[in-house]
């Protein structure tokens, strides 16, 4: 008989081989998933309007909205919201991506799909126009917007 058919210390090592590769993808897998976990993005819109934070899951844990606010029309001010937010999530789909590439790579298939699931959960399509200027009225510029209704 062929030595290596019944090789039973060739076996025994390609077990250990395959136990350790195993062992390797599951701690790889364990820091990828704890590194995801502890991921935020803080993004502040180029007018200076709004700072806003989000979770690894893309879930608004925080929003500053600072003086211009006062200044601003309200629909200026929901639609840089959005924008800033749509702008994190991408953001945190670029990180997270770049966490799943340093921890378990991007060679396997389930390595790939991670990635891909995580881009399709967060990513969101960019607003084709910035947020128009402030709407600052002549003479009111130190008043609310509520207060100028």
């Amino acid at each position: 008989m062929n030595g290596n058919i019944l090789d039973p210390d060739g076996a025994r090592e390609r077990l250990a081989a395959w136990k350790d590769r195993i062992e390797k993808l599951a701690a790889d897998t364990q820091t990828m998933s704890d590194r995801l976990q502890e991921v935020r993005v803080t993004t502040t819109d180029p007018k200076g309007l709004v700072e806003l934070t989000i979770d690894s899951t893309g879930a608004l844990v925080d929003l500053k909205l600072t003086s211009k606010m006062e200044r601003t029309a309200p629909d200026v001010v929901s639609r840089t919201i959005m924008e800033t937010l749509a702008q994190a999530k991408n953001q945190l789909a670029d990180r997270s991506q770049e966490i799943i590439a340093d921890t378990v790579g991007t060679e396997s298939a389930a390595a790939r799909a991670i990635s891909e699931s995580v881009g399709n959960h967060l990513r969101t399509d960019q607003p084709e126009q910035p947020a128009p200027e402030p709407d600052v009225e002549d003479g009111n510029e130190n008043q609310s917007f509520m207060e100028k209704w």
